[in-house]
């Protein structure tokens, strides 16, 4: 399969890279590393990228930005990151993704733990998590031409926790390697309209 990573560069990217490019064409997209560049946060950007690949079997995006901060020094403006970038950052590489997807091509985006289980300052990630969670669930059902949308959903990287630890106390950390295989039996596998929680 010719597949699009988002974020390759990464620690979740560079660990679905290693899972995949074993078996895959790997394309490795980036904000300012890779084969080719996008800003999600910019529907002209994905259009452009888009029309640099050509027609895809898989696309993947481990990509994404958000504010941390405590709840009370956010402002509506605070929140604008996260909506423009991540959520419709994602959304909008589905909504305009399906134009050069191949029939019964895949969609797998990344969301996080804390749309479910939050934490101090992470209001925005809880939002934006959830949001692309349930749009999810509900694009599943009306995509054409056999095609799937997945979302992944890690604990905190046990790779990340000397920056994160004090944020993620009593958490248990997942290791990146481990992360990849959800986004492989998303890629590989028949679901749609799905979740994959790690950890």
């Amino acid at each position: 399969m010719k597949v699009l990573l988002i974020g390759a560069g990464g620690t979740i990217g560079s660990a679905i890279d290693k899972e995949l490019s074993e078996r895959h064409e790997v394309i490795r997209i980036g904000r300012n590393s890779g084969d080719f560049h996008v800003d999600i946060s910019d529907s002209a950007s994905i259009r452009k990228l888009f029309e640099q690949t050509g027609k895809f079997d898989a696309l993947v995006c481990a990509a994404g930005n958000v504010t941390f901060a405590p709840l009370d020094a956010m402002t509506g403006d605070s929140f604008a990151l996260g909506l423009k970038d991540k959520l419709m950052g994602q959304v909008n590489l589905l909504l305009i993704g399906r134009e050069f997807a191949n029939d019964g091509a895949s969609f797998t985006f990344t969301t996080g733990v804390l749309s479910h289980d939050p934490i101090r300052s992470g209001a925005s990630a809880a939002l934006v998590n959830g949001a692309i969670d349930s749009f999810v669930r509900a694009a599943a059902i009306e995509l054409p031409r056999g095609l799937r949308v997945n979302s992944v959903s890690p604990n905190v990287l046990l790779e990340a926790m000397d920056k994160y630890a004090p944020y993620f106390r009593g958490y248990k950390p997942v290791p990146a390697a481990d992360v990849a295989l959800a986004y492989a039996k998303s890629v590989e596998g028949l679901q749609t309209g799905q979740t994959f929680h790690i950890g």
